[in-house]
């Protein structure tokens, strides 16, 4: 079963490749280390306590009363040793979510203390804090992140190495201020300031030395400091990047991180064609037919965003219009891809009352449908479509072009899909399924042949982009969109 994650709360629901759905944490993770997270990456308070729940119940604890210590504590410690035992993996990085006094964070620090006693110096504790700037006193106050350490000292954890996020540079005397009050060396102290992209925050920490101080402090030999060449020429080009590159992002929620992975992917494949990516934020919920024009004839591309549900549907639908008639380079993702159907079978197959029975249940032209399987299901967030699927690309399509690949494998999320009764009618008006799932028939891209650029994927391929390998659609999406600039 899936979860319900509101966008306004959690941000972009990012999915593995095993189908577990997430916040943005591991889309930040994987496009950082390109290293693919699965269900054993995540685990929630929720998920946890249901185990030792179900183990109770089987009469795994033989009728033992139930506490947190230390039955939710040594389920947190078996779930952070498991990973490690489970592959050939040098290192666990385990993030401990919140802020230290937080009483939801209290199982999860206790089990950390234990892990440390347990494991010595295999066990490291790592420490973030804020140093806040006062502005009108022109000072920085390291008093948080004292403050901060002694409440871990004083449930029994000391970190041993300090990273401290500030938005003005510390000097040694703030360095040596916190190390002595902290207990911490003054060679484990770090700090973390503003960087014109988070991409380069690896390279400002890795220059400071917090690679060779964890391996010191874990009693691994420190070799030669890594070049990291690929990272650098990454961060050179972006910096290089001069020209502005328009996108339209056509969605209903109106806030940065409901949409992180596509923001990203179009910003990592704007510095692969040496620009700058500039995003407008559009809201599918004022786009009418009046206004449409005003918000869109200006861009360079349109790409139009996933979701789910009714609100701001008949937005998106204009924007696919638009750009289809205007001939702008458009992507549409999930949802996205949705409309764009609907909006070909509205206007050119003549199918005015074409929908997703997800909108309209008594549509008599269901272009989008629920699956067979999913026809009983009617919990909210009930199963869908979760994880990584293979396609077959038709030779000769766009996408054929682009991934350069027969056969892909790409992630849903997702209950609806393409009706595929309609497709002979689709292609015989100019629109094909480029794309389709071997096992089930099921449509997973659509494309327009006779347009510059009109791609609607069913799968969210901005789950594969990472810094070092950005994903080949964004890349030709962007190159398409400069491409109109000279028209």
């Amino acid at each position: 079963m899936t979860r319900t994650l509101n966008p306004y709360e959690h941000g972009e629901c990012y999915v593995t490749r095993d189908g577990v759905e997430t916040d943005l944490d591991l889309g930040h993770y994987e496009r950082f280390t390109g290293i693919r997270t699965s269900r054993a990456n995540t685990h929630t308070t929720g998920r946890i306590y249901m185990s030792v729940i179900d183990k109770e119940r089987r009469g795994d604890y033989l009728g033992k009363t139930i506490q947190v210590v230390p039955h939710i504590t040594d389920e947190i410690k078996r779930r952070i040793k498991q990973l490690g035992q489970s592959r050939t993996i040098d290192f666990v990085i385990t993030e401990i979510g919140g802020t230290v006094g937080d009483i939801e964070g209290t199982p999860f620090l206790e089990a950390i203390r234990q892990l440390k006693w347990e494991m010595g110096q295999q066990a490291l504790s790592v420490h973030l804090t804020y140093v806040p700037y006062l502005k009108a006193a022109g000072e920085l106050k390291t008093k948080p992140t004292q403050h901060s350490v002694k409440e871990l000292q004083a449930i029994g954890i000391q970190p041993d190495l300090l990273v401290l996020r500030t938005e003005r540079r510390l000097n040694k005397t703030v360095l040596r201020k916190v190390s002595a009050f902290c207990n911490v060396d003054d060679d484990c102290v770090f700090q973390s300031i503003d960087m014109p992209s988070i991409y380069e925050v690896p390279v400002s920490l890795q220059e400071q030395g917090l690679d060779a101080a964890i391996l010191r402090k874990m009693q691994e030999p420190v070799g030669e400091t890594p070049e990291m060449k690929p990272w650098r020429a990454f961060l050179e080009r972006r910096k290089n990047a001069r020209a502005t590159v328009n996108i339209a992002l056509v969605g209903k929620y109106d806030l940065q991180d409901a949409y992180k992975s596509i923001r990203e992917s179009l910003n990592l494949a704007g510095v692969y064609n040496d620009r700058k990516v500039h995003i407008e934020f559009v809201n599918s919920e004022d786009i009418t037919a009046d206004n449409i024009a005003q918000q869109l004839e200006h861009q360079d591309g349109i790409l139009i965003c996933p979701g789910f549900g009714q609100r701001g549907t008949e937005g998106k639908i204009l924007a696919a219009q638009f750009a289809r008639e205007h001939n702008i380079p458009a992507f549409g993702i999930c949802l996205g891809m949705q409309m764009m159907v609907i909006e070909f079978a509205r206007n050119v197959l003549g199918l005015k009352d074409a929908n997703s029975r997800e909108i309209d249940e008594k549509t008599p032209h269901n272009v989008i449908d629920i699956m067979d399987e999913q026809k009983n299901i009617s919990n909210m967030g009930g199963t869908m479509r979760l994880g990584a699927y293979q396609c077959e690309l038709k030779s000769g399509t766009k996408v054929a072009e682009i991934y350069q690949k027969d056969v892909i494998e790409e992630r849903h999320r997702h209950r609806y899909e393409f009706n595929n009764s309609y497709e002979q009618l689709y292609a015989q008006h100019g629109m094909i399924c480029s794309g389709r799932n071997p096992d089930s028939d099921l449509v997973e891209i659509v494309e327009i042949p006779s347009h510059p650029w009109y791609i609607g994927t069913q799968f969210h391929p901005e789950y594969e982009s990472t810094v070092l390998k950005p994903h080949p659609l964004f890349i030709s999406f962007i190159q398409a969109a400069i491409k109109q600039q000279t028209l």
